[in-house]
């Protein structure tokens, strides 16, 4: 029991990195669609955009692929239900990913000139849009237990989980996460460069797009009985502190912005994203697809789990400090040694 918990926080986790990584990529592509023009601000804006996600949007999609592979591998009877039920919504927003992908890399490809070079920029922003609203409306067909079996079988391409009202909702609070980290990063970029026309509208951007997620947060909050009752009491009963630790890091992060404190503002919106969507998984326990899969019922054999788990770690051991030397190598901005006047007459 304590392994299947444990296999499930390192699902949740991938999740959450996810989130906070590639929604920051997503939500480049948002932010990207309001820099169309030929105007001086709109083109440094693509650029920075391009510049900031170029080198890291890969590498995030890596643990996209850990989460697939790893609800196959320990709980495949919950990747089964997702995978069938959700299979629509799934598609498109796979079909989003790829599109999203190689517009950006024909985007860069193809010179300034060219016509086609802004069509592949308003794909590139469109799959961004799609993607994460269709994964945030997967999210809340899952939060609202509608992915029931039926005489034992399991629905096929269901419509009515991820296209109600809720659903709804909550894909476009995801959009308000992905375009308030990609903001609150793209200031830190803008810090990092020196511009300050960038800094002060990404600062402007982050204050709004924030504050639009937080009212679609407090709808949420407001459909939850209705719609999503486990979680509902779920956050009454073991989740509360959560969402007052979630609000108190939401108000922290806008003070940080408000201040132009950027550096700490996208720590801690970092702890924002995590703690919405942590929120969410301590609210659902113990199923992991309510009302009906447990972690425990739905996780595989022992050897399975245990098996994976240790396979997860050696992973994390690689993957991490890899990660981490791409961030280095591409975000840290090395300043150039000192030049003596000295040094330069005897170069001379």
């Amino acid at each position: 029991m304590i392994l299947d918990y444990a296999v499930a926080v390192l699902l949740w986790l991938s999740i959450i990195t996810y989130a906070t990584l590639g929604g920051a990529d997503f939500g480049g592509g948002i932010w990207q669609m309001f820099a169309f023009g030929s105007g001086k601000q709109a083109k440094e804006e693509r650029e920075i955009i391009t510049q900031a996600i170029g080198p890291v949007w890969e590498a995030n999609n890596v643990w996209l692929v850990y989460l697939v592979v790893g609800l196959f591998t320990a709980f495949p009877i919950v990747a089964g239900t997702l995978a069938i039920s959700l299979f629509i919504p799934f598609s498109l927003a796979l079909i989003g990913v790829v599109l999203r992908g190689a517009a950006f890399a024909f985007e860069e490809s193809i010179p300034q000139s060219v016509d086609v070079h802004a069509a592949f920029g308003r794909v590139f922003s469109a799959a961004s849009i799609i993607a994460p609203f269709l994964l945030g409306t997967c999210a809340a067909a899952v939060a609202s237990g509608q992915l029931r079996p039926a005489n034992g079988r399991i629905p096929v391409a269901v419509f009515s989980a991820w296209l109600t009202p809720f659903a709804i909702i909550v894909g476009l609070m995801g959009l308000g996460i992905c375009a308030t980290l990609a903001a609150v990063y793209l200031t830190v970029e803008a810090e990092r460069q020196e511009q300050p026309a960038l800094i002060e509208a990404f600062r402007i951007r982050a204050l709004i797009a924030g504050g639009v997620t937080a009212v679609l947060a407090a709808i949420t909050l407001g459909l939850s009985p209705f719609e999503a009752p486990v979680i509902w009491h779920g956050m009454l009963d073991e989740g509360l502190w959560a969402i007052a630790l979630t609000m108190a890091i939401g108000l922290a992060t806008a003070a940080a912005l408000f201040f132009r404190r950027f550096r700490l503002a996208r720590v801690l919106v970092q702890m924002e994203t995590a703690g919405i969507i942590g929120t969410w998984g301590i609210s659902q326990l113990p199923y992991i697809v309510p009302p009906d899969l447990t972690i425990t019922g739905a996780a595989s054999p022992y050897p399975t789990m245990q098996a994976f788990f240790i396979a997860a770690l050696v992973g994390m051991v690689i993957l991490l400090p890899s990660i981490w030397l791409l961030l280095h190598v591409f975000k840290v901005e090395e300043k150039p040694p000192p030049v003596h006047e000295k040094g330069l007459e005897k170069a001379t």
